[in-house]
């Protein structure tokens, strides 16, 4: 039961469309399908970190985490403009490209380093959780590990779902990649700045 209902809490974690969501649609019509589940994987490969710090209570790296939450949001901001400028500026190819070798890696680091720069997700779990009645102090490892891995289930789920019904208008969409870039560059942008005012 608890692992369904974590299921649910990842996959509603992930919905909502942000700067990352916005960053894997863009990279689905420019890359292809298996580069928003790279992304995609990434933010959910983050999201499974502090969903840990949460859960095992892990009180000193939470802490020292949100301590240096300002200095990791200005990172965070700086490398989001850094990927937007690189994606307003680009130039659509004349066909769209698949993702092979170490370009995964890529577009799986970026999103994660993105996602981990924002500490204040370890309070939103921690809410999260004891939301779901889930008491890490009188919790079994077994159960904390079942709500752990539903997060990241239902986190990965949304982000397949994301991905697969975006490419199925890849094709309609690319021929105007150019004005797909400039508008998610700056979507993302404004977002990402929206986010870190927050």
């Amino acid at each position: 039961m608890l692992l369904i209902k974590s299921f649910i809490l990842g996959l509603s974690v992930s919905a909502p469309v942000g700067p990352i969501g916005l960053l894997c649609i863009q990279r689905i019509i420019s890359r292809g399908k298996a580069a928003g589940f790279m992304t995609g994987l990434g933010a959910s490969s983050a999201n499974l970190f502090y969903a840990s710090i949460a859960a095992f209570g892990f009180s000193i790296v939470s802490s020292f985490l949100i301590e240096q939450e300002f200095v990791l949001r200005i990172v965070g901001a700086i490398f989001l403009f850094y990927l937007e400028i690189k994606i307003f500026l680009k130039r659509p190819a004349k066909s769209a490209s698949n993702l092979e070798g170490d370009g995964m890696v890529s577009m799986f680091l970026s999103t994660f380093l993105l996602m981990i720069t924002n500490p204040v997700n370890i309070l939103n779990f921690v809410a999260m959780f004891a939301g779901l009645g889930f008491d890490h102090s009188s919790t079994s490892i077994g159960s904390t590990l079942s709500l752990i891995i539903g997060v990241f289930l239902g986190a990965v789920s949304w982000w397949l779902i994301l991905s697969s019904v975006v490419s199925l208008f890849r094709k309609k969409i690319t021929n105007h990649l150019g004005l797909v870039n400039k508008m998610a560059g700056l979507m993302i942008v404004v977002l990402g700045i929206m986010s870190f005012i927050k």
